[in-house]
């Protein structure tokens, strides 16, 4: 697959909140939401095999009291998880939000100021909910033009500094990249499969961890 093969990956599907700051579920253990697309809502996948649901398989390993709920939606933008994140937020009070949304909005042409609202707003609303804020940044295949690239990269980075959030520049990394990525992307050259799901997992993990440990 050549790099524009690759990079498609990354793009498809790929308010002030009165919630009490108590970040924990109900058994007291922290629980991480993920809001995202289809990188992470198993598109394509058989259950248990995306990177979501080995991340819940390596806290138990690990014996990190902690829960996952995935509220990932195939073919979500920055809008629809906005629009989500609010009733996430009552329902389950996490102690970190995973946002990895963006790609679908750069597949739509949505304007990169939109994009970036959008992330500041979630970062916002999950912050003053109580919890901690993970972003999983995207990348633009070279098609889109090296100007616009690295200004779509930068909408992820300036938004976790500004907001204070850790950042995941390239969630894909070693993924879409590699020289011939084929053997770790779906038939159709979009999604990664079961293979890939692991080296995604660990390049969250690294930045994940640490938000999980106490205050």
């Amino acid at each position: 697959m050549n790099r524009r093969h690759c990079s498609a990956a990354l793009l498809l599907g790929l308010a002030g909140l009165a919630i009490a700051p108590a970040a924990h579920a109900a058994d007291g253990a922290p629980l991480v939401l993920i809001v995202g697309d289809s990188l992470s809502a198993e598109y394509g996948l058989g259950r248990g095999q995306g990177w979501v649901a080995l991340l819940e398989e390596r806290l138990a390993r690990e014996k990190v009291q902690a829960r996952v709920v995935n509220a990932s939606i195939s073919g979500d933008t920055t809008a629809g998880g906005r629009s989500r994140l609010p009733a996430l937020l009552r329902q389950h009070r996490p102690a970190v939000v995973v946002i990895e949304l963006g790609g679908n909005d750069a597949l739509r042409g949505l304007p990169l100021s939109t994009t970036r609202d959008n992330l500041t707003a979630m970062t916002r609303a999950a912050r003053d909910a109580g919890a901690r804020v993970l972003i999983l940044g995207m990348e633009m295949p070279p098609n889109y033009g090296a100007r616009y690239a690295a200004d779509f990269r930068a909408v992820f980075q300036d938004v976790a500094q500004a907001e204070r959030a850790a950042l995941l520049p390239f969630f894909l990394k070693g993924v879409a990249d590699r020289a011939d990525p084929t053997e770790l992307f779906q038939p159709d050259r979009i999604h990664p499969n079961a293979r890939a799901q692991p080296i995604m997992l660990d390049n969250v993990w690294p930045l994940l961890r640490p938000l999980l440990r106490p205050r």
